[in-house]
């Protein structure tokens, strides 16, 4: 049975059309205003999708609808994987394998991966968030750390030009989670949905054309925190781990390595610091 939202949803214009148009939820329809300023799906173009946080399942829908369900024939259906990734069990979704699992964990990347045939992936949306405490900047800490585990899975299952969505919420640290994402990504760009409501904090990051270093090496463990030992790490990984991490930018200046492809994004990082600095000497 689908499950719409709360009560005090129902005078929505949205909550309506979720409602008319089969949708579980009114955020598909955050998705569906980002696909149409960025064409995510590349007009049915895009055949591995993986939805992260996707409980109850109105993001998934839309991906199904979209390139899974348009696509003319059975031949070209069989192209297409969607894996929809929740610690949460959900009804199903035609065209659309369900995961139960934890984004935190390397064997969620791995059991992705096998879902796809062992390929990587052309996109990976999440549209996931922490139970809301009503401390402003908890949640935004909270939301922050949900996105970099949204994109530490991303990293070991998203093809070379593939493109990431997440939720954020607006904080003080937005610039930094920007920064840690323009590392890997060509083009990093935030919207708020006209279906997004006014008074919500909420907005999406817009990754596009994927282009990790050719040296990284992802750590699910490392860049989530569970461990700390830099030391094990060699060169880029010694600066981006950290970094993505805790915004630690030490290594930029202890460790002579080779240059970056992206400068623009490192002088970015670079000048973020320098903010920071200006902003502890002051206190």
């Amino acid at each position: 049975m689908i499950q719409y939202s709360k009560k005090k949803d129902r005078g929505d214009s949205f909550y309506r059309r979720a409602k008319e148009e089969g949708y579980r939820a009114r955020s598909a329809f955050k998705l569906l205003q980002i696909d149409e300023e960025y064409n995510l799906f590349k007009n049915g173009k895009t055949h591995k999708i993986v939805d992260l946080c996707a409980a109850p399942g109105s993001w998934s829908q839309v991906i199904s609808k979209k390139v899974y369900q348009s696509q003319p024939n059975e031949k070209l259906r069989e192209k297409v994987t969607i894996v929809a990734v929740d610690i949460q069990p959900m009804a199903p979704i035609e065209g659309v394998v369900q995961l139960q699992g934890d984004i935190t964990l390397q064997s969620t990347a791995t059991k992705i991966v096998e879902l796809c045939g062992g390929e990587q992936v052309d996109l990976v949306v999440s549209d996931g968030a922490p139970d809301v405490t009503g401390l402003h900047d908890l949640d935004v800490y909270a939301q922050a750390q949900l996105v970099k585990a949204a994109l530490n899975i991303s990293l070991q299952i998203l093809k070379r030009e593939g493109d990431f969505v997440a939720k954020v919420f607006m904080g003080t640290d937005l610039a930094l989670l920007e920064n840690q994402l323009s590392l890997f990504f060509e083009k990093v760009s935030l919207l708020k949905p006209k279906s997004s409501r006014n008074k919500s904090r909420e907005a999406f990051f817009v990754c596009q054309n994927f282009q990790p270093h050719k040296e990284f090496s992802s750590s699910m463990d490392l860049i989530l925190g569970k461990s700390q030992d830099w030391d094990q790490l060699n060169g880029i990984n010694r600066i981006i781990v950290p970094f993505l991490n805790s915004g630690d930018l030490s290594a930029f200046n202890n460790l002579n390595l080779p240059i970056i492809q992206n400068q623009k994004n490192i002088q970015n990082i670079e000048n973020t610091q320098k903010k920071k600095n200006t902003i502890e000497n002051k206190k």
